[in-house]
């Protein structure tokens, strides 16, 4: 059975490149400050028609509260009892950051060494032509219903479709939802991704003087507001690099797929000599424990600052919070040690900037199983779990919505997709092989 859906969406490849190519030309960064509001209203539609095209009879553009629009529409099987399988993908993409730093132009699809260039090519333009591409392969023979949500503003992180969720539950009820927007541990290593980290974002300023003193007059004993940040600063880690932050477990292990020291080294560009952080596997490191990065520092510059003692000084944290703990008590214990820590009574203030929590899928369930055995018999090697340290709050929405459905998490993107960096790109066979695992699922799924 599985022979026709293989030869079916071979041939249908032809015309993947080719309608990728058209998505990834418009500029659909949600954020009217770099980008034309048009440009979003343009991907929308691309989308919105193209799974009208595929019986999608009621696919329309939903108004979110953040303002953006969603694709949303329905197509019922005719099989009776037919449970409903949602497919999620979002339209937006991350601005291209320097261009310069891109070998080709990132709005359009340029192939290089086989790999498809462009930004959106994975993440996540790259998922929502492999939906087209597997609900091609199965033309008529689909026995679930189906429903679908591309939405326009993932990227920005503003919540619409949150929000929309929530407060129109029906619309994207469903027994099983795909949200594809992670990928596999490799090219050609099929995963579903089953944890999320949670996030806490907060910005932290020191003050300790009324204005800039001069260094040779006062320093020595007035307080430094910059100094005293980063010895806050440095608290947050031990010597070894793990995250210490006081009521927060840094100890717990990943049973998940473990990812090679090397291969890290490798997919994060680190420097020869430099060495990883913490006394755990990469896979603890990044899946299981809480991990803090200091985003940026308000401070002078190198260039053009003068023999001044800083009066001022802050810095924009983000903890991200793995599963099992709540991301709201790993925020209040990041802000107390912040306080804590603060030398000579400086003064302190700890602003939150956004909350999230973390996602743990459920992987006993039916649709998980039909899932993996789509997968194994898509790649030809077994489907592997893995984690992920970003948060998609999404996840947390659907999950608190709709807690009896099955919500897995996979896509295109892999560690050589860079998304959200210069060069981004898609494997081919990644669309091949998912859109494949999409129309097995669908098939499998149904008929079970």
């Amino acid at each position: 059975m599985s022979d026709d859906l293989r030869s079916r969406v071979h041939d249908l490849m032809d015309g993947v490149r080719p309608e990728l190519a058209e998505l990834v030309a418009i500029r659909s960064v949600a954020d009217p400050r770099q980008f034309p509001p048009e440009e979003c209203a343009r991907a929308a539609e691309w989308v919105r028609g193209r799974f009208a095209e595929l019986g999608f009879a009621d696919a329309r553009l939903e108004l979110t509260p953040d303002g953006s629009h969603a694709v949303v529409g329905s197509r019922a099987t005719t099989v009776p009892d037919a449970p409903t399988v949602l497919l999620y993908s979002h339209y937006d993409v991350q601005p291209p950051l320097d261009e310069s730093a891109w070998s080709t132009p990132p709005f359009e699809l340029t192939e290089v060494d086989g790999r498809w260039h462009g930004r959106g090519a994975a993440d996540c333009k790259g998922n929502i032509v492999t939906h087209l591409l597997a609900l091609r392969a199965l033309g008529d023979d689909i026995p679930v219903n189906l429903k679908v949500v591309v939405e326009g503003s993932e990227e920005q992180g503003t919540g619409g479709l949150e929000a929309y969720a929530a407060a129109n539950p029906d619309v994207l009820r469903a027994d099983v939802i795909l949200v594809c927007d992670t990928g596999n541990a490799a090219v050609g290593r099929p995963a579903a991704t089953v944890s999320l980290r949670g996030m806490a974002n907060v910005v932290v300023t020191v003050e300790a003087l009324a204005s800039e003193v001069h260094s040779g007059m006062f320093g020595g004993a007035a307080p430094d507001a910059l100094a005293a940040l980063i010895e806050m600063l440095a608290g947050l880690r031990d010597s070894e690099g793990n995250t210490t932050i006081e009521g927060l477990d840094a100890t717990r292990a990943w049973h998940g797929e473990p990812y090679p020291p090397e291969q890290f080294r490798t997919d994060a560009g680190v420097l020869e000599g430099v060495a990883l952080l913490g006394d755990g596997t990469v896979s603890d490191m990044l899946w299981a424990r809480p991990a803090l990065t200091v985003l940026g520092i308000d401070c002078p510059p190198v260039t053009g600052s003068t023999a001044a003692i800083v009066p001022k000084a802050a810095a924009r944290l983000n903890l991200r919070v793995p599963p099992g703990t709540d991301a709201q008590v790993a925020h209040d214990a990041l802000a107390a040690q912040l306080r804590a820590d603060a030398p000579w009574g400086v003064h302190v203030d700890v602003a939150t900037e956004a909350v999230g929590e973390p996602f743990e899928a459920s992987v006993d369930g039916p649709g998980f199983r039909a899932l993996g055995e789509a997968m194994h018999e898509a790649y030809g090697v077994p489907m592997t779990t893995l984690g992920q340290g970003g948060s998609i709050p999404l996840c947390n929405v659907f999950a608190d919505t709709y807690p009896d459905a099955e919500i897995v998490l996979l896509g295109v993107e892999e560690p050589l997709a860079l998304i959200h960096a210069p060069n981004e790109s898609v494997d081919p066979s990644e669309i091949e092989h998912l859109a494949l695992s999409l129309a097995l699922f669908l098939r499998g799924y149904g008929a079970a």
